[in-house]
């Protein structure tokens, strides 16, 4: 099932790796797809998530506070990690993104979908929402205040609140508290643009790594140690910290699960926004997603002992 999820998108992947080493495309298109992908595609997918949630029939008050203490944690863990290793401002900032950012979208929600039904699906859509909420608040405040430039709040400020994706995530969950419906062409074209953005940003990333060196040995092993620490290491220590706390069983394994996600695609094209470490983000992105067909079968197993 997980082997299922996860070989579409290297099939994808794979594509854009083609492609860019026969020469027919640029690294032009990788800053166009990117943007698509932040201001249409991902803002659309958010939208088609939340806006048919009936929140009224779940309580979510435990979900929203594990969730976003777990991510502020992994957020904040980023300047501690760098200042005891004394990386640079560009590892700090690079970290920030790939320390608490899974893929709990578009392979999170199939995933959690396939191994437990169209009951956990609310919870997989809530649980996005929130790590979006907190990637375009405080980690891309931070991204801004520690970049070279001077801070300019003001324009900081203006960047949060037009920000599409934090929009979107408005937008969705406007929609489900008052339980409003779209004109069905409206919706339809929205599920259009949200259908899109996998294969975009994937082929993107692969566009990427088919224009760039394929990276040393210990370039590989250093993304495969950051994919162990933030799919193994760091889910373990939140399922040993949750699990008695009578957490909703489905809210349980769902945010297991998404915890356990290798690294999205959304710092991916973050990254390359910001000037930040792309190369291994990208790495990351590749071996992280490798390692998910063995991972979240794992996860899966150890949750249901534990239940």
């Amino acid at each position: 099932m997980a082997f299922n999820a996860v070989l579409p998108l290297f099939l994808v992947i794979f594509a854009g790796i083609v492609f860019s080493r026969l020469q027919k495309i640029n690294g032009t298109w990788v800053e166009i797809l990117n943007k698509y992908a932040l201001y249409i595609g991902f803002p659309a997918l958010i939208v088609v998530a939340l806006m048919n949630i009936n929140l009224a029939e779940h309580e979510i008050k435990k979900l929203l506070f594990v969730n976003s203490v777990n991510i502020i944690i992994l957020i904040f863990l980023a300047f501690i990690i760098t200042r005891i290793f004394q990386l640079g401002t560009t590892a700090k900032r690079t970290l920030v993104l790939i320390l608490p950012f899974t893929n709990n979208a578009y392979l999170g929600m199939p995933v959690l979908q396939n191994a437990f039904g169209e009951a956990i699906m609310p919870y997989a859509a809530i649980i996005s929402a929130v790590y979006l909420f907190w990637m375009f608040t405080l980690a891309l405040f931070l991204l801004e205040i520690t970049g070279e430039g001077p801070v300019r709040l003001q324009k900081i400020t203006l960047s949060l609140i037009t920000n599409p994706m934090l929009i979107a995530v408005g937008v969705g969950f406007f929609l489900a508290i008052f339980q409003l419906k779209l004109p069905a062409f409206a919706e339809s074209s929205i599920r259009m643009f949200a259908g899109s953005v996998t294969a975009i940003v994937l082929f993107s990333l692969g566009i990427f790594l088919g224009l760039h060196q394929s990276g040393t040995v210990r370039e590989w092993m250093t993304a495969a140690a950051w994919s162990v620490l933030t799919m193994l290491i760091f889910p373990l220590v939140l399922f040993l910290v949750i699990k008695n706390t009578g957490m909703e069983t489905l809210q349980f394994k769902a945010t297991i699960l998404d915890a356990a996600m290798p690294l999205g695609l959304t710092p991916y094209a973050l990254s390359t926004q910001y000037k930040l470490d792309t190369p291994l983000v990208a790495r990351i992105v590749v071996v992280a997603t490798i390692f998910s067909v063995l991972v979240i079968p794992l996860w899966m197993t150890v949750i249901s002992l534990s239940l």
